[in-house]
């Protein structure tokens, strides 16, 4: 294996590179048009252009990444995870171009790959599983029918694929078939594949995995579990390993059935087995989900504890070397943690635009508990609506749980990222949240706790802007046109408040608030748009970044005390304006995608909260609503219309002409 084309982008593909580079084996990247700069191109020893934009038009194209293999001399093909990652034809016709597939046989792909097959045979082999129903006759009767039989609740999910993508929880009769209807239309369009299966939900369980690996001689081994209970749309955004919830006799019977899983499917490979975990009678029970047939983005966790290196694993094992280690010499030691650093808001909805800074945390700070970042970010990067939310992940490897986690909000709020929201403050909540902290955090967590830990996330968003919000005002190098204060008025979340600020000289400024108080600040410009903040004796790293914004007010992006928030300087706009009064009669899109559904029509009374249209992005699916009862005036997009950030896609008539 001379030379390896990787079938992804972003930082898997720079994972990918990192491993080949260190075995002294070239590399291929592929882009799309929106990746053409992206870091991945240039760190390969080759790239190739797919063009496109959309994941179809491009990475999902199996035609086009084999062309690219022949054109540059690829011997072999690492798909990464995602798109054809677990695609048994894309494997197949690697293979059968004379390649070397760098993953599981095609046929343990579609052996395992639908979650209804591989139930069958985790059943035959003694794994557990929950009741369900997986057959052929998809009809919504037949579905009603079965899902009486199981009970409610039920949980809807997509035969194909995984990342939570098309599945919906579904409590009562009544539900099933809106949740038919739009998991599969989901699943249709992230996979290919509508079919659907139903099984019995448990409502209170974790989310635990199992690292398998194979190799062709038949030996099979696992890597200890990891626990990823920490999901927002059924997307894991943290993972541990080991379990806080399991110890002894559950820990090893769960990798042992994954071994026997992966055993009689005739797996090669990195795999991961998952399984849900509930407490019945004191004891942990636990049921098979699924077997991805990749590596997983999480796989980092497996990679502290044990010292290994996955990429390499896999490498070696499609060369047909053995594996290197068999289950007795495998070891773990300490505890792992990640976190999915991901373009999205803390209420988890999805955005797209340009960084306009960033800083990842110091390496050399963590040496205690290392650190790991692995992503594909740089200033003036584009974050698109074409693929996923997720920028990176950040693992740190400690001693124990609890230093784990705290090194890992340290390294966090040293990390910088402006221009496009992320959930890095978010994230820190959660892992500071108690629920969390005493290991009880289950997949329920973010559906009790998300609102508690916004408003924790809110209030020190108010605190930092009370303290720190103002340096948006200060002009370039210590200087104003004038040296008399100058009125300024600054809009954070709605709440608008007026400061004077007043040059003093040498970089020395007087800020007044409208109560009268005032503060002294000393400012020194550091990087583009970091200003350091000396009040008293205490200095402060302020990050500042504009945001170009079609509105009239100037938008700023900050970072201080561990928080990120917006601030607008609306010191031009008249004091009664602010945008606000027409929040009350527009609809706006908060990002990039296509309107896939549209349910609201002219003169149609709608409820607040009532689903008015649906928009993809980032391949999901996200529903946009009004905040208050309104009759809608104008709709002014329609369905398989690509929507930008800020686009006013209905009106509604003002609040007045509602009827009571």
């Amino acid at each position: 294996m001379k030379r390896i084309l990787i079938a992804n982008r972003g930082e898997i593909a720079r994972r990918v590179i990192a491993t080949a580079q260190r075995m002294g084996i070239e590399t291929v990247a592929v882009y799309s048009d929106p990746d053409a700069n992206a870091p991945h191109v240039r760190e390969a020893t080759l790239a190739w252009a797919l063009g496109g934009r959309a994941s179809a038009e491009s990475y999902l194209r199996a035609d086009a990444l084999l062309q690219a293999a022949r054109a540059t001399g690829a011997d072999a093909v690492h798909p990464g995870y995602g798109f054809l990652s677990e695609d048994a034809g894309f494997a197949e016709a690697v293979r059968d171009a004379g390649l070397t597939w760098i993953g599981p046989p095609p046929e343990a792909i579609r052996a395992l790959g639908s979650k209804a097959a591989a139930k069958a045979l985790a059943r035959d082999h003694g794994v557990p599983c929950l009741p369900g129903y997986a057959d052929e006759d998809q009809s919504e009767a037949r579905f009603t029918a079965e899902a009486a039989a199981i009970g409610y609740p039920v949980m809807v999910k997509a035969v194909a694929g995984g990342g939570g993508r098309g599945m919906r929880l579904v409590t009562e009769a009544a539900q099933l078939g809106a949740a038919l209807a739009s998991a599969r239309a989901e699943a249709l369009a992230g996979f290919g594949n509508g079919d659907l299966l139903i099984e019995r939900a448990l409502l209170q369980p974790r989310h635990v995995e199992v690292q398998v690996f194979a190799d062709a001689h038949g030996r099979v081994i696992h890597l200890g579990e990891r626990d990823c209970s920490v999901q927002r749309r059924h997307q894991k955004i943290i993972e541990e390993a080991p379990s806080p919830a399991l110890d002894g006799a559950p820990r090893d019977q769960m990798g042992a059935c994954a071994v026997a899983l992966a055993k009689a499917a005739g797996y090669v490979g990195a795999g991961t087995v998952e399984f849900l975990v509930a407490q019945q009678d004191g004891q942990s029970a636990f049921y098979l989900m699924e077997m991805n047939t990749r590596l997983q983005v999480e796989h980092p966790v497996t990679e502290a504890l044990t010292g290994l290196d996955l990429v390499e694993w896999q490498i070696r094992v499609a060369r047909g070397e053995p594996l290197p280690l068999t289950q007795e010499q495998v070891r773990l030691t300490g505890h792992a943690i990640e976190v999915r650093l991901c373009a999205e808001d803390e209420s988890f909805q999805p955005h797209t635009g340009r960084i306009a800074h960033f800083a990842a945390p110091p390496a050399a700070a963590f040496q205690r508990a290392p650190l790991r970042f692995d992503h594909a970010l740089a200033a003036g990067a584009e974050v698109s609506p074409y693929y996923d939310a997720m920028l990176g992940k950040l693992i740190v490897h400690a001693d124990t749980r609890d230093a784990a986690i705290d090194q890992l909000c340290a390294a966090l709020r040293r990390l910088e990222v402006l221009g496009v929201p992320t959930n890095r403050a978010f994230l820190i909540e959660c892992l500071q949240s108690p629920r969390f902290r005493s290991g009880q955090a289950l997949i329920s967590f973010l559906s009790t706790d998300a609102d508690g830990l916004r408003a924790e996330l809110h209030a020190r968003q108010r605190l930092a802007d009370a303290r720190w919000g103002a340096v948006v005002t200060l002009g370039a190098n210590g200087a104003l046109p004038c040296t008399f204060p100058a009125p300024r008025r600054l809009r954070h979340s709605g709440d608008t408040r007026d400061v004077a600020v007043q040059p003093l000289g040498d970089g020395q400024w007087r800020l007044r608030s409208a109560d009268g108080e005032a503060d002294t600040w000393q400012v020194q410009e550091g990087a583009p748009g970091i200003r350091q903040v000396v009040t008293g004796h205490a200095s402060h790293r302020v990050a500042a970044v504009p945001v170009p914004t079609a509105e009239v007010a100037r938008r700023w992006h900050l970072q201080a005390d561990g928080v990120d928030w917006w601030v607008d300087d609306v010191s031009y706009e008249p004091a009664a304006q602010a945008g606000q009064a027409l929040s009350a009669t527009e609809l706006r899109a908060n990002f990039n995608g296509k309107v896939v559904r549209l349910h609201a029509m002219p003169g149609q009374t709608m409820a607040a909260g009532e689903t008015a249209l649906v928009i993809e992005s980032m391949k999901l699916e996200h529903s946009l609503a009004p905040r208050a009862d309104a009759v809608v005036a104008e709709v002014l997009v329609s369905e398989g219309q690509q929507v930008t950030p800020g686009q006013v896609l209905l009106r509604f008539a003002p609040p007045q002409k509602v009827a009571a």
